[in-house]
């Protein structure tokens, strides 16, 4: 497609080129940057709404800040696409979120202007407060900005920097970016809060210049300064809970108006002492129709024709994993008026819109707020319900310890749908769901299953329902399933039995989880070679299947275990097992197929998969290594 035409962006080679530009042409400037942002992000997919609406911050930052030097730090950074566009890195930005591309995140190997790296929400406060105190402890100097988007203020971590901050009392610069929007509509009483903000935003400009605050504000602002005083004398809604906090409250303000941007980000950088937090309200998706017409606001996108929007996706006939559980879950719903969910600022995501549609007395969104959801479905857990707690794979982390002592010592049988296990393609190592497996199979009394397919699931799904001796968790990738057939009336399965596959010899190949389809097309493979391994599907990797995986080593000479997760999870609990029964005394060749040791940058979940050495040709590689055979079939 043609790319837009952007005379001026295409003067600038860095930041400092935006330095001599005057307000008209910084606001040309931001018209140019959303274009090009628009025009890439249609080509690679990706994150689009998010960037779309910080498009004139982006551009004020960096023409008042002094960046590299100032810091800006971007909390999650699904919007620093501009910001790259900016700093030096144009020319890749159709290689956005592809292999050997530039991260759909900050990433600090991959720029100088990005400080600090991210992907999680809610950590921006914590690290602009760690470069501000590191900077009069005599570190890199530069101030340090910390933009953060209303619905991140729904996490715990936003407010304990914030209350170390106004501890402090360093100089920190906090952009709230308030869009009304994160994932999924903000949730909780900081919502509501803000809302009332920004209800009466004239006041609250005038109470920011009555304070004398902002000096630089429009005239009419500064020549109402003493009438201000006495509008808002009275007010009982204002920048009071952030003041309370330590900070100086600056605001509501027009994100999108460069204009007031420049005045008050030039203000603060002259006069602020301690920590101050700017109200900037955006709209996510701005200037772009169809992003601000989608009900994410154009959240995640993949490729798209720029005129009209519409995605280009590529047609399947199989349902996707994280419906299977969704549409599981709301028919078990219907028959269990016990059954209850929760999940924390991903209703669309982990499917569970569809259980809010028809449910929604018996779901929670907590907002981004994991540590929160996982101890309110215990409680929940231990008031009498059935709760399914439904995170990605990679925000569960964060709410580990409360899985440790909230749920699995209490016993407590939380039922945990894991979504976005293994590799997951275009958001890379940050959003790998590469972990589950270790920290929850180390946990007592944990039952930890993970679907080969998405009859399966829905297996898995009403054994988890099904059982209430402690918690348990199922885990499942993104995309779509295999084809299997779903069935109807799926019986929970039997606590810690596995399955047989195919029967062979010589080699047998235990599987967790949906590598099973890369070992059915390697057995294929071998076959042609003489080589027929025999195959089963573990299912469980917390209770083992004791019998099967004893009767797999007694019966052939080698046995490898293939899992789509981290050294720790299933294969070295099957190693712990064969070790504890004296197995390898009696010569079994045993090998366990697992993620390396390192962060998988992104690319297709086949790449990824690839470069882990988890796809057929590798477990067919190893099938023949641990065997010594050579490649036509004879033995080495």
């Amino acid at each position: 497609m043609d790319r837009p035409i952007t005379p001026l962006l295409d003067t600038i080679a860095a930041p400092s080129d935006l330095k001599v530009l005057s307000v008209a042409q910084l606001s040309q400037l931001a018209d140019e940057v959303r274009a090009e942002t628009i025009s890439a992000v249609s080509v690679t997919g990706g994150h689009l709404g998010a960037g779309l609406g910080v498009v004139e911050m982006t551009v004020a930052l960096h023409a008042v800040f002094d960046t590299p030097k100032d810091k800006i730090i971007w909390d999650v950074s699904h919007q620093c696409y501009p910001h790259k566009i900016l700093t030096g890195r144009r020319d890749r930005i159709r290689t956005l979120r592809q292999k050997d591309g530039l991260s759909g995140f900050t990433k600090r190997s991959e720029s100088e202007y990005d400080p600090f790296g991210a992907a999680h929400s809610s950590t921006s406060i914590s690290a602009a407060l760690g470069f501000s105190v590191a900077r009069d402890l005599g570190g890199e100097g530069g101030d340090a900005i910390a933009v953060i988007g209303d619905g991140a203020l729904s996490a715990g971590m936003a407010y304990e920097a914030m209350n170390n901050a106004g501890h402090l009392k360093k100089r920190l610069i906090v952009i709230l970016n308030d869009n009304e929007m994160s994932i999924a509509p903000p949730v909780g009483a900081m919502s509501s809060y803000l809302s009332q903000l920004y209800a009466g935003e004239p006041f609250q400009e005038l109470k920011a210049a009555a304070k004398g605050a902002v000096s630089l504000l429009p005239e009419p602002f500064r020549e109402g300064a003493k009438r201000a005083k006495d509008m808002v004398k009275h007010m009982t809604v204002g920048g009071t809970l952030f003041e309370q906090l330590g900070f100086s409250y600056l605001g509501p303000i027009d994100g999108h108006d460069m204009d007031q941007l420049l005045a008050v980000l030039r203000t603060v950088k002259q006069r602020a002492t301690g920590p101050i937090l700017i109200h900037a309200i955006t709209k996510k998706g701005k200037g772009y129709a169809p992003a601000e017409a989608a009900r994410d606001r154009g959240h995640g996108v993949g490729k798209f024709d720029v005129v009209t929007g519409e995605q280009k996706k590529a047609p399947s006939n199989a349902p996707s994993y994280t419906s299977v559980f969704a549409d599981t879950l709301v028919k078990m719903a219907a028959e269990d008026s016990k059954i209850c969910a929760v999940t924390a600022a991903m209703p669309d995501g982990t499917g569970l819109n569809k259980f809010m549609e028809r449910y929604a007395s018996r779901c929670f969104d907590v907002g981004i707020a994991e540590q929160h959801a996982v101890t309110f479905a215990a409680a929940l857990a231990a008031g009498g319900m059935k709760p399914f707690c439904a995170l990605y794979s990679t925000f569960l982390q964060r709410g580990y310890d409360q899985v440790v002592h909230d749920v699995a010592i209490q016993r407590l049988p939380v039922r945990f749908a894991i979504d976005r296990a293994g590799l997951v393609g275009a958001d890379g190592s940050t959003h790998a769901g590469a972990f589950d497996v270790c920290f929850m199979t180390n946990l007592p009394g944990m039952v930890m299953m993970a679907a080969a397919d998405e009859a399966e699931l829905v297996r898995m799904v009403a054994t988890a329902a099904a059982y209430e001796d402690g918690p348990s968790a199922f885990r499942f990738p993104r995309g779509e399933g295999v084809g299997e057939d779903i069935p109807e009336d799926a019986e929970p399965l039997e606590i810690g039995r596995g399955r047989m596959i195919r029967e062979g010899s010589g080699v047998a190949i235990l599987s967790f989880g949906t590598r099973l389809q890369e070992v059915e097309a390697a057995c294929e493979s071998l076959a042609a070679k003489g080589v027929t391994p025999t195959v089963a599907d573990a299912r469980f990797a917390k209770p083992l299947d004791r019998d099967l995986i004893l009767r797999l080593a007694a019966d052939h000479e080698a046995l490898i275990t293939v899992e789509e997760g981290a050294v720790g999870g299933f294969g070295s609990h099957v190693a712990q097992l064969l070790s504890d029964e004296g197995v390898f005394d009696h010569g079994l060749k045993f090998r366990s197929m697992v993620l390396p040791d390192t962060f998988i940058d992104q690319a297709s979940p086949r790449d990824m998969y690839a470069v882990a050495g988890l796809n057929a040709e590798d477990i067919e590689a190893k099938v023949l290594e641990v065997l010594g055979v050579d490649v036509l079939g004879k033995r080495a």
